[in-house]
């Protein structure tokens, strides 16, 4: 008996009180699964939304109010499909399928070959002298070779489509199963019979095809998935909780929660986002931060989930568990990019759900055609098999989800993690791009610069107020801070925050928000942020550095034909130093979000398609207004909630990397379905006829699969920007966001 599994520790609740749980699902093996899964998963009471990655196989389900994980269990058995937990044990159970399907490859490879071999002595005697007695001979021993390797090698396909049969339900594995069942059959009764041809060659061959572009996609996504898989494998999945009386208990890392206390032995990774409460140890960080030495910490020190204890062991209070840790969110951004669906995606699965019944329906009215025109039920049954084998929509299946895959994983690795499925379709159509100045053309981490008889008191009062703010100026401003954030704390969007101390109000923001002037002395490159307490008043400098490659990144921008501009809610003079040093003419400086909403929809009422880039509270408007927008890692939560993507590191190279991706992707697309209707225009007519034979059938849709998946991998050619190849060299805090 196996043992009994608690779905409910794996469940956890979002802000609007609805339960989500993820689990991973076995036995996907075709794009018509996703809708059976979802459907079925749908129908469950409370049930809102059910999306499954068919990348990860990852099925994300939510529930209003309290879910019911084990009638979500139950019903994807009642499907045929088994579900566990998902623990980041994917890509192992993925290597193994990969080897399985590399094995029954090399069986269908070996079989085809001397079937072959076999088939062309009697293709060339059948128009010479063969005698019957010989031809019979190659048959049988065709049919040795070809029917176990059959059984063995069909197995993807044979599993796949009895899981459908048994839920009544068809996938594009039951037609498939069915032609190469068919031509099987045929071939041993035609072999009994004394017949001339027999079909061993083309049911072996619709295998070997089939499994090499099956393998081929299997291996494109397990790329894709790889890093993610690194990602959660970094944390590990069980972490040594401690209980009230101390004692380490060891639990799963998702158990993990706020205020828990967990002990991080020496050689172990730490399980969670954390602060040091007990001990000391060097942390190796060189995944996290790219820091190539150990990093000693003690008692309130920070720590990541990810990061490698040294010698000592370490007592840590965790502050984001579960989902919500660095990883957690490096980890969501890349699942999202891939259980989104693009309108491409969209319309591929469409055709995929109607495929199963209308090639059924086309195999059986082509053999009653046939047969009510005279021809033999031998001649219209094989037909039929020509039909079934021909219409295959696997390049159709692959044509889109393979090249997104791909795309995915190449931006990925110059540093970019797609939070939108069909951002790259809008991306690629993109002809202006608008930057944010401050903390996106510049570095996060500014220089504070103080008026010579500023008032200390003015300025930790300051730097208090600045800990609540989510504007990037303020983290400079922040590090002087000598006490904690005040407890009550409002913030304007793009205006700067207040609260009340002592009956006094405090402000800090803009020149505008807190009713003061600019001194004269003010330098003309830095960005003012004041403070209004009561009737005193403070100004204070922020200076900031161009991002290095900022320049570079512009004027390539320029070179690709892209308008680009500049809005910034900063004073006149740092935008227009910024804009002269990018030989940018078009920028806007002073900027409110509800000005930056407005120049966005001028600019999209002129036909222009922006990419908005921007990291601060008062972008993120701006961000879902844009047609498609990107944010540094640096920016705030909210920014990059509203963005399409994210990108990490202290460089705009991965804009332009995206960019170009983003166009690769969408002509990649284009042309696997070109390619995919062009061939089924013409074989699907050509089959129904009868002037296809099944082994002319297997190479025609063998072959079309295999140009849209060999097509899809170009959208994996490394581009000036993929630097980064593995996450050695991505790192998931830039330097100026570390302890």
């Amino acid at each position: 008996m196996s043992q009994a599994v608690d779905y409910s520790i794996f469940m956890a609740k979002d802000a609007d009180g609805r339960s989500q749980m993820s689990l991973a699902v076995d036995g996907i093996d075709c794009a018509a699964c996703i809708a059976d899964i979802e459907n079925g998963v749908m129908s469950l009471p409370g049930v809102v939304h059910a999306r499954l990655n068919y990348s990860t196989h990852r099925l994300t389900v939510e529930w209003e109010g309290e879910g019911e994980p084990d009638a979500l269990v139950h019903r994807l058995e009642n499907l045929g499909y088994r579900a566990h937990p998902f623990l980041g044990r994917a890509e192992e159970a993925e290597a193994k399928r990969a080897q399985w399907l590399l094995r029954c490859l090399g069986v269908a490879g070996f079989a085809m070959m001397n079937v072959m071999l076999l088939s062309v002595s009697v293709w060339a005697g059948n128009v010479t002298d063969i005698t019957p007695e010989t031809r019979d001979l190659f048959h049988w021993i065709s049919a040795l070779i070809a029917l176990p390797a059959a059984a063995y090698a069909g197995q993807p396909f044979f599993q796949s489509a009895w899981r459908a049969l048994r839920t009544r339900s068809l996938n594009m594995d039951v037609p498939i199963s069915l032609g190469v069942i068919l031509a099987l059959g045929m071939s041993v009764v035609e072999t009994i019979l004394h017949q001339e041809h027999a079909f061993f060659d083309s049911a072996v061959m619709l295998l070997f095809f089939l499994l090499a572009g099956r393998y081929l996609d299997h291996e494109a996504r397990r790329r894709t998935r790889a890093v993610a898989g690194n990602l959660a494998a970094l944390r590990g999945e069980m972490a040594q909780r401690l209980d009230a009386q101390g004692t380490p208990v060891l639990v799963p890392v998702q158990a993990l929660k706020a205020d828990d206390l967990i002990l991080v032995p020496a050689g172990e990774r730490v399980g969670a986002d954390g602060v040091v409460v007990r001990g000391r140890s060097a942390i190796d960080e060189a995944l996290i931060t790219g820091e190539t030495l150990p990093r000693a910490v003690a008692a309130g020190d920070r720590l990541y989930a990810g990061s490698l204890n040294g010698a000592g062991a370490l007592t840590v209070r965790v502050t984001a568990g579960g989902e919500g840790t660095l990883i957690d969110d490096v980890q969501r951004l890349l699942d999202g990019a891939l259980s989104q669906r693009t309108g491409y995606v969209r319309l591929a699965d469409r055709v995929a759900r109607l495929y199963a019944p209308v090639v059924h329906l086309t195999a059986l009215l082509s053999a009653i055609g046939w047969l009510v025109l005279g021809a033999s039920a031998h001649d219209a049954v094989m037909i039929a098999v020509a039909v079934l084998i021909i219409t295959c929509p696997c390049a159709l299946a692959l044509a889109v989800p393979a090249v997104q895959v791909v795309a995915t994983g190449r931006l990925f690795r110059a540093g970019l993690l797609i939070n939108a499925g069909d951002m790259l379709e809008r991306l690629a159509s993109v002809d202006t791009v608008v930057f944010d100045k401050t903390g996106t053309l510049t570095l996060p981490e500014p220089a504070l610069r103080l008026p010579p008889d500023a008032d200390p008191e003015l300025v930790a009062l300051a730097a208090r107020l600045a800990l609540s703010s989510h504007h990037p100026l303020a983290a400079a401003l922040s590090r002087y801070a000598n006490g904690p954030a005040f407890a009550t704390v409002d913030e304007v969007a793009g205006m700067g925050v207040t609260t009340t101390l002592d009956g006094i109000e405090l402000r800090l923001g803009s020149l505008a928000f807190c009713d003061t002037h600019l001194p004269e002395d003010f330098p003309l490159t830095a960005t003012p942020i004041s403070l209004r307490a009561g009737t005193r008043t403070l100004v204070i400098g922020i200076d900031q550095a161009l991002r290095g490659d900022a320049a570079q990144i512009v004027s390539d921008l320029k070179q690709r034909g892209l308008a680009v501009h500049i809005f910034s809610g900063d004073r006149f003079g740092p935008v227009a130093a910024v804009a002269g040093a990018l030989h940018v003419t078009e920028f806007r400086a002073e900027m409110r979000p509800a000005d930056k909403i407005a120049e966005l929809e001028r600019l999209q009422a002129a036909g222009r398609r922006v990419l908005m880039v921007g990291d601060g509270l008062n972008d993120a408007p701006a961000l879902a207004a844009a047609t498609v927008s990107l944010s540094p890692a640096s920016g705030v939560a909210v920014t990059q909630a509203q963005a399409d993507a994210v990108f990490i590191g202290t460089r705009l190279a991965p804009v332009r990397a995206a960019l170009d991706g983003a166009r690769t992707a969408a002509r990649l697309m284009r042309q696997n379905l070109g390619i995919a209707v062009i061939y089924n225009l013409i074989a699907v007519p050509l089959a129904v006829l009868g002037h296809v034979t099944p082994l002319v059938a297997a190479l025609a849709m063998s072959g079309s699969s295999l140009i849209v998946t060999l097509n899809a991998l170009r959208a994996a050619r490394p581009g000036r920007d993929d630097a980064a190849t593995d996450l050695n060299a991505l790192h998931l805090i830039p330097a100026e966001a570390r302890p």
